[in-house]
């Protein structure tokens, strides 16, 4: 899935229930990500601390969906798996695995190619991680070697960059931005246009090249 791309309304089964993606998004954003096999060691720990962490997704209105190529009933043992590896999840396993042994899903959503989708170690690179944005478009995509664990803090604060800059729209968050920080104002909006927008001010930083191109505020 490119950004910008609408999701596909997929029925699936899942451990809590079939699903159909629309309709259960419903006025939410959603994190989908993906893992290549249940009890797989950095995957238990990703479903695990992105549980733990579930009540700052709910903050920021945002479902959580996970998507596994094995079948419900493996998924089930593996939850159980991951509760007992991360005592601190509170309550139930908090969001739906998705079923998808014959890896349909994963083609469907570009994660792997039809002629590949049996193949084993081809399989090994689904683990994508998308942010989807409540008219169902692909808003951020991640893709992460079975190597190397998400970062849960990361994924939070590409979705407070992502509503935030859909709320004010004359803005983009620089390089290690986190909430209450500077936002750099777009080159598209003039300065007597950004005086309007913050009127509490905001920095311009004069650049070598002469263009002026950089100015920043935190009055947002």
């Amino acid at each position: 899935m490119r950004l910008g791309q609408t999701v596909p309304n997929f029925q699936a089964d899942t451990t809590k229930g079939p699903i159909k993606f629309h309709e259960w998004q419903g006025n939410s954003w959603v994190v989908l990500f993906s893992h290549p096999a249940d009890f797989t060691p950095v995957c238990t720990t990703e479903l695990g601390r992105i549980a733990v962490h579930q009540p700052e997704f709910a903050k920021r209105n945002t479902k959580c969906l996970a998507h596994s190529v094995d079948a419900l009933n493996s998924h089930v043992d593996w939850v159980n798996d991951i509760k007992s590896y991360c005592l601190d999840i509170p309550g139930d396993f908090p969001y739906p695995i998705i079923a998808d042994p014959t890896r349909d899903l994963a083609v469907s959503l570009g994660m792997l190619d039809e002629e590949q989708k049996k193949d084993p170690e081809v399989g090994k690179t689904i683990r994508a991680l998308f942010i989807i944005s409540p008219d169902h478009k692909v808003r951020l995509s991640m893709f992460y070697p079975m190597s190397t664990g998400r970062n849960v803090d990361e994924i939070l604060r590409t979705i407070d960059s992502l509503q935030l800059t859909d709320r004010l729209k004359v803005v983009a968050t620089p390089a290690n931005w986190t909430p209450g920080t500077k936002v750099m104002i777009l080159p598209s909006v003039t300065d007597e246009e950004a005086h309007k927008l913050f009127p509490k001010g905001f920095d311009k930083v004069s650049m070598p090249s002469g263009v002026n191109y950089v100015r920043t505020t935190d009055n947002y």
